[in-house]
């Protein structure tokens, strides 16, 4: 297979979109936009792209997982900003993968619902 044929095969997985709106992202976390806006502020190293006159903001994968870490410690396990703040300054790597783990634990679950009605329709 020639190099770029292989290439895109490898990409096959990878999400193709390159920038999400504020209203997109909003919605992945069922969050408010005004939420966003105001981690924004909470936390420095969340700075999504503003672009045009407007100054709108457009989200990569990169804010997303940033988002992802804090939605898990401020929404889903109950933290103060204040402390997630802290667990993020001082243990990112484990703060990273506690969320990464709570993702992947919570897709299983949902495949396994799926599962348990299609079996269930099945009877």
């Amino acid at each position: 297979m020639p190099k770029k044929e292989k290439d895109m095969a490898l990409n096959l997985n990878k999400n193709l979109k390159l920038y999400y709106s504020i209203r997109e992202v909003a919605e992945m976390f069922g969050v408010n936009e005004s939420t966003l806006r105001y981690w924004e502020q909470e936390f420095p190293y969340l700075k999504p792209k503003n672009s045009g006159p407007a100054k709108i903001r457009q989200y990569q994968e990169k804010d997303i997982e940033q988002i992802r870490l804090i939605h898990n410690l401020v929404k889903v396990r109950g933290f103060k900003l204040a402390a997630a703040k802290k667990i993020i300054n001082s243990n990112r790597d484990g703060a990273d993968r506690k969320a990464e783990v709570l993702t992947r634990l919570l897709d299983i679950r949902s495949e396994l619902q799926a599962l348990k009605k299609q079996m269930d329709s099945l009877q």
